[in-house]
């Protein structure tokens, strides 16, 4: 892979790579993709109905949820990211709604401007799969990445941060007691909503945060800060995120990771969290074994571990946003 700290391979990369002929140099770049867990819901825990309500805020889509006794008892407000699944999720909802349940009025936004991410899930069979099925079933892994990839394309920080600050906007003046409240705008983030509390907690230029430039490009000299959006940000199983998007960080920030996870590799959170303690930035991080990349994401599983590490991972959020 051309970067070799940009966090974007999944299993379909490889399958498309091992596709193409040898030396291409489109291949060599590599393939920015999403794993399954980013776009596929685990089974919804049983009888759990969702207590919010989808509005609009300037014309985008939000899920807003709140603590049951606000506004009669202060609140925090929590900008709420989430993976490709998006705001109709009924995970993300109830996700939203725990949150809420731990004293935070909680907005989760539509990132993707009704356009979730498509699933990645390429066959629902139990039993082994003959070799024409398993021919048949690479094709469809690549042409299934390939989707990712486009619909990737069409949701970069120059079409997602644009939205996101329009959000924010209209909720500080919506919800102006529970800033006040807070001292600032809280985030937490999952799989793909992850990089954008980064971003978001970053001090960018005003075209970054406007979206007229990526992140990664270079402002000219003198160009005007927009400062950092939120107040301090949580994450969990980021995608997407490179080094480089810790550079410009100075908000507190609260990690949990999986242990060997291919779309937010060790080497890359290393980097990026040595990046902050250098600079001051308060940082902590969980590091989590035995565990599938999207663990933190509310939905059932069948081995009680997992389920007890997504309670900790939980616990970890609200612990350190709480703290702040």
């Amino acid at each position: 892979m051309a970067d070799e700290d940009l966090a974007t391979r999944a299993p379909e990369s490889d399958a498309a790579e091992q596709s193409a002929i040898p030396g291409d140099s489109k291949v060599d770049q590599g393939s920015a993709s999403l794993g399954e867990h980013c776009t596929t819901d685990r089974p919804t825990p049983s009888g759990a109905k969702p207590t919010g309500e989808l509005t609009k805020f300037d014309d985008i889509e939000v899920y807003i949820t709140k603590p049951a006794d606000y506004p009669h008892s202060p609140s925090k407000l929590l900008l709420l990211l989430t993976g490709g699944t998006g705001v109709h999720s009924t995970n993300n909802q109830l996700q939203a709604d725990k949150w809420a349940t731990e004293g935070f009025l909680v907005v989760m936004p539509d990132q993707f401007a009704g356009d979730p991410a498509p699933t990645t899930n390429t066959s629902t069979s139990t039993t082994s799969p003959t070799l024409i099925e398993q021919v048949k079933l690479g094709f469809a892994t690549v042409a299934k990445s390939f989707t990712i990839d486009m619909w990737l394309a069409r949701h970069t920080p120059e079409t997602v941060l644009p939205r996101l600050h329009k959000v924010l906007s209209a909720i500080r003046e919506e919800f102006a007691d529970a800033v006040a409240n807070g001292g600032g705008v809280y985030a937490a983030g999952y799989c793909f909503g992850a990089r954008y509390v980064l971003l978001l907690g970053s001090n960018l230029d005003e075209e970054t945060a406007r979206g007229d430039r990526a992140p990664e490009s270079t402002a000219e000299e003198g160009m005007a800060k927009h400062g950092a959006a939120i107040k301090v940000g949580a994450i969990a199983h980021g995608t997407l995120i490179s080094a480089q998007d810790f550079a410009k960080v100075e908000v507190p920030v609260g990690i949990v990771a999986v242990e060997n996870d291919s779309l937010f590799p060790d080497d890359v959170r290393e980097k990026g969290v040595k990046a902050l303690r250098k600079r001051s930035v308060e940082v902590v991080e969980e590091v989590y074994k035995d565990v599938p990349h999207g663990f933190a994401v509310l939905g059932d599983y069948g081995e009680s571990s997992i389920v007890e590490k997504q309670g900790q991972a939980f616990a970890q959020m609200v612990g350190w946003l709480k703290g702040h």
